[in-house]
């Protein structure tokens, strides 16, 4: 009997310490769903403003960077040629490619009188190629806004028109949107919907549009944004060397204090961001170790984050009892409803949730691999230009 009493006393600080952890875990997750249900409550969608008439409609120049885009370009092109928009111009850069984007785009321009093409055949030193090229757009533009988006985004007719009416209502000088991704495959599906959720609890878009909160966004297939507001916020030229360009935008424009907010574009803005698994992995390489800001102890501490959260809590089913197992479960199922409801917002299976533990794993792996890459090659090898590390490093905003 007294035997058992010393075994009981030894194993309890480390049942304690099982309970408190997995305690946290489970709080965690319900702030985050939380989070997320304030969220699609307040968030506002694109579908729910009427288009703005003509006479509401500032300029706008559309700037977007294209390089070696001849696959994807097309179809991205003949979409914004369709917008329906007063004031619109639309400056296409053409950085350095060596495909047929030169002339796929020198094509679009004869049909279109909106579109305007400059073609560089030069990176200057001290500038990644697509902060360098939107500056070069944003140079070559006059709108009295600015909508900075990729060269392979699709556009509904009416969604600057509707973009316009939300930034006019919210008043707001940056929006940035929440857009369509497409997914196809287990795996890409997989990855993307864990990515998604990740991105959301990172970011807190309901947050952005406070001020006095640190929370800022940047989705670089949409953010308009009023010219005044990107001059006094430093233009590209504070993002020079900036990997995370898009975000970072969000970022400056926040910091210089315009008021910055997130909408959600549902089917009115639409990309493949990456077509298949593989290159879903190969794409993220250049960003992963950038989000950790080039710092090691930083993606060690994320995989911790990783597995604590998103990991354990499965892993706990198989090996807990007692209390310590129900919290895990509870915090397993959250998870999973977390994951779930994502999925659905990104038009996938809500059955997808139930790769949360896998999508963890895989996400775990890109950032392992984004950091391993980095670091061996002493840089980043983005569009067959390479970046030293240390001059990234120096870039950071």
């Amino acid at each position: 009997m007294l035997g058992y009493r010393v075994e009981r006393c030894e194993h309890q600080p480390m049942h304690y310490l099982g309970l408190t952890v997995f305690l946290i875990i489970v709080v965690f997750w319900f702030g985050q769903c939380v989070n997320a249900a304030l969220s699609a409550r307040e968030l506002p969608r694109l579908n729910n403003f009427a288009p703005a008439a003509d006479a509401d409609c500032p300029s706008i120049s559309l700037l977007f960077a294209a390089r070696d885009e001849e696959e994807k370009l097309p179809i991205a092109l003949e979409s914004l040629l369709r917008i329906d928009y007063p004031k619109l111009e639309i400056v296409a850069v053409n950085d350095r490619s060596t495909d047929g984007t030169a002339q796929i785009l020198s094509a679009a321009a004869r049909r279109d009188p909106r579109l305007r093409v400059v073609n560089l055949s030069a990176l200057p030193r001290g500038w990644l190629g697509k902060p360098h090229a939107l500056q070069r757009a944003f140079e070559g533009s006059q709108g009295e806004w600015l909508l900075f988006t990729d060269a392979d985004v699709r556009f509904a007719p009416d969604a600057l028109r509707k973009a316009v009416a939300l930034a006019k209502e919210k008043q707001l000088e940056h929006l940035t949107l929440l857009c369509e991704l497409e997914m196809r495959g287990f795996w890409e599906k997989t990855a993307l919907t864990f990515f998604g959720l990740s991105f959301n609890m990172a970011t807190n878009p309901r947050a952005v549009g406070n001020p006095a909160s640190s929370a800022y966004m940047g989705i670089g297939a949409f953010q308009l944004v009023r010219r005044g507001a990107y001059e006094k916020s430093g233009t590209h030229k504070r993002l020079a060397m900036e990997v995370l360009d898009d975000m970072k935008l969000g970022k400056i424009v926040k910091q210089a204090g315009f008021q910055s907010g997130v909408g959600v574009a549902q089917d009115y803005i639409a990309v493949r961001w990456h077509a298949g698994f593989g290159n879903v992995v190969r794409g993220v390489t250049k960003n992963f170790f950038a989000v950790a800001r080039f710092k090691l102890w930083m993606v060690v501490l994320q995989l911790a984050l990783l597995f604590l959260v998103n990991f354990l809590p499965f892993l706990g089913l198989f090996f807990l009892h007692g209390w310590t197992w129900r919290l895990a479960l509870i915090s397993a199922l959250m998870a999973v409803g977390y994951h779930a409801a994502s999925a659905v917002v990104m038009k996938v299976s809500p059955f997808y949730g139930l790769t949360h533990p896998l999508g963890a794993i895989v996400f775990a792996y890109m950032l392992v691999r984004s950091t391993v890459v980095t670091l061996r090659q002493g840089g980043v090898l983005w569009r067959e230009t390479f970046y030293p590390l240390e001059e990234l490093r120096r870039g950071l905003v």
